[in-house]
């Protein structure tokens, strides 16, 4: 595992940002994190990178001690905060070079690559620059540095739907060249398109993890009936989630093959049914929706 937490705690006096937050990230995958504001998120990314001390708990980054041996977690590391500010007075160019000579890592030329794949003139001056353009300077600049862990704080903010596929695709780019990804979002479609795995927060606990591979196994099944439902055989307990939607409706969940199912399907007296994916929104709602 090349991330590593356990029971990882940040309290400010009563309110705890992080609550005993236990994840472990594999090596070579992009590992989305969801939750919505306040969740945890970006208090988990900091703490990774030594920029907050954990109240209580340990975390590592390639097997570096996050609060006690930060420099080393930085030096393999390449992080886009949620809100990056870059140097105003320069064109973007200038930025690119500024950081290509602060860090050996950042290899100019492929900084100047991913800026033009995103369509951005490096010659505009950073402050007459919109809010998508500074995102795309400093994806541009953390995309290129040549590390084993890219953490990405919503790269895909404030960013127009041609530029977002263009970055999901440079996090695959990524993933292939044998680098991890970490890949905070809000949105749960980018999320479910290009992780591997996915960790739900909720007042700073992860409340759910579950690869995308898994996910994908999983189907709901909508059936009206044309009398009341009897409920879930024996053979079925335990694979099967029902949740009963008025007299004669029952929304069904299952990650088994569907075969088996079907044919007990069969036998009930269905006025409709509809199969269709469970889907990343579905679970996130199980934990966010009545939050």
């Amino acid at each position: 595992m090349i991330v590593r937490t356990a029971a990882l705690t940040k309290r400010y006096g009563a309110f705890a940002a992080l609550d005993g937050c236990t994840l472990d990230v594999r090596e070579g995958e992009i590992f989305g994190l969801l939750g919505p504001n306040g969740a945890g998120k970006t208090t988990l990314l900091r703490t990774l990178l030594g920029y907050l001390a954990p109240t209580s708990g340990v975390a590592s980054v390639a097997g570096f001690d996050c609060a006690t041996q930060s420099l080393e977690v930085r030096t393999r590391t390449a992080y886009l905060p949620g809100e990056a500010r870059l140097f105003r007075r320069m064109d973007g160019y200038g930025v690119l070079d500024f950081f290509a000579g602060l860090r050996r890592e950042c290899r100019r030329d492929a900084a100047g690559r991913v800026a033009d794949r995103l369509g951005l003139d490096c010659s505009r001056q950073v402050g007459r620059m919109s809010t998508g353009m500074r995102q795309k300077l400093a994806l541009a600049v953390v995309l290129a540095t040549d590390v084993p862990l890219v953490i990405l704080d919503e790269p895909t903010a404030n960013l127009d739907p041609t530029a977002r596929s263009i970055v999901l695709d440079l996090a695959r780019e990524a993933r292939a060249a044998g680098r991890t990804v970490i890949f905070s979002s809000h949105v749960l479609s980018e999320v479910e398109e290009t992780c591997d795995h996915v960790a739900i927060l909720r007042a700073g606990r992860v409340v759910h993890e579950q690869s995308i591979e898994d996910l994908r196994r999983g189907h709901r099944i909508h059936a009206t009936l044309n009398g009341p439902f009897a409920g879930v055989p024996a053979e079925f307990a335990g694979r099967l989630t029902a949740t009963p939607r008025g007299d004669r409706g029952v929304v069904l969940e299952t990650e088994e093959p569907l075969a088996p199912l079907l044919g007990w399907l069969a036998t009930l007296p269905l006025a409709e049914v509809r199969v269709e994916p469970v889907g990343l929104q579905a679970v996130y709602d199980r934990f966010h929706k009545s939050a």
